[in-house]
């Protein structure tokens, strides 16, 4: 249920008394934003500059340390002289569960195209080779990270149990058993030949934004590309942030941006020779993966964290419109040949 008027005064009111602390000066200004589906952004303007304070909400909401992983990694990555690709990171309450970092002026990108895949590649160029700085070692696994191939198959039957398990929704569990559950144990079966519990090496693996796409990037007045929202940073295998990447529901990727990408993540990890082959056999399992987080609507705890966030709104029409994309995402992975990504 959204707040009231004088809930939310009362949560502007927090909002601007943690930020003045943070920035060390009064606040002149101080309005929400969008945010994201887990947490409360706001602008925040003195008589200098222009901020943006985070609110990652209670730990109730998840059990994912989302500032850390964010807040630290931003840090990390100043250190290791990223540029204005990312957001830099101010200061930090963690027992507010707040942020600040640097107000980054731009929109979503609505088109994108060659340029812009570009961008993606030197960011990631760039977080691969931060893997030497000092201190990369000491950075958190990402979120869900996939550090065996076990792990993608683990997480795929644990989120297949979860939804499984919600009652009361008769169209989704006939989705799970009798169409995805077919998909799920067919693919699989692929790593029949593979060491599914042998652990991916240190040296192939990267860091990652985990959450990947243009949609968490910002087109700034001179046209660069910035890239926002590291809520679940760390280190992982750059198979399962390629194949991420090429599967996220929040963008649509043309045949030429999906071959550019998939070229030049092959030129990037040309170090590591079971890459490609890795790809090929678990591209489809993240489309699965994929399929599964899509439904994450269904779930209470995941529409209280959209509610946190003021993205909540009829629930039942949500959950209908997911289990819609999710028919459609299984639809693609049953075309899939081993291989062909574009």
């Amino acid at each position: 249920m959204p707040s009231s008027p004088s809930e939310r005064h009362i949560e502007i009111d927090a909002a601007g008394t943690i930020a003045a602390r943070l920035c060390g000066e009064d606040i002149v200004a101080l309005d929400p934003c969008s945010g994201g589906g887990n947490n409360r952004v706001y602008r925040v303007q003195t008589a200098r500059a222009l901020f943006a304070l985070k609110s990652y909400g209670s730990t109730a909401l998840g059990d994912r340390d989302r500032l850390g992983h964010e807040f630290d990694g931003l840090r990390f990555l100043q250190t290791a002289g990223i540029g204005s690709a990312v957001p830099a990171a101010l200061a930090v309450d963690r027992d507010a569960r707040c942020a600040l970092y640097e107000w980054i002026d731009g929109a979503v990108p609505v088109d994108h195209g060659a340029p812009e895949i570009a961008a993606v590649l030197r960011l990631l160029g760039t977080l691969h080779g931060a893997r030497s700085v000092a201190g990369a070692a000491d950075l958190p696994i990402a979120t869900e990270a996939v550090l065996r191939l076990s792990d993608v198959v683990d997480q795929i039957e644990h989120r297949h149990a979860r939804l499984a398990a919600v009652s009361g929704e008769a169209d989704l569990a006939a989705f799970l058993d009798s169409e995805l559950r077919r998909e799920m144990e067919r693919r699989i079966a692929k790593l029949s030949d593979w060491e599914v519990d042998a652990p991916l090496a240190p040296a192939r693996r990267t860091l990652s934004p985990s959450d990947f796409g243009f949609h968490n990037a910002l087109r700034k007045a001179d046209g660069s590309l910035a890239f926002i929202d590291f809520e679940y940073f760390g280190w992982d295998d750059p198979v399962k942030l390629t194949s991420d990447f090429l599967w996220h529901p929040g963008m649509s990727l043309s045949a030429a941006e999906r071959r550019q990408f998939i070229d030049g993540a092959t030129d990037l990890y040309r170090d590591d020779p079971s890459f490609l082959p890795r790809l090929a056999v678990c591209f489809p399992l993240y489309g699965i993966r994929w399929s599964l987080i899509i439904l994450n609507e269904f779930l209470p705890e995941r529409w209280a964290r959209r509610a946190f966030a003021g993205k909540g709104g009829d629930w039942d029409s949500a959950k209908r419109a997911q289990l819609h994309k999710a028919r459609t995402n299984l639809e693609t992975l049953r075309s899939y040949r081993e291989g062909q990504f574009a």
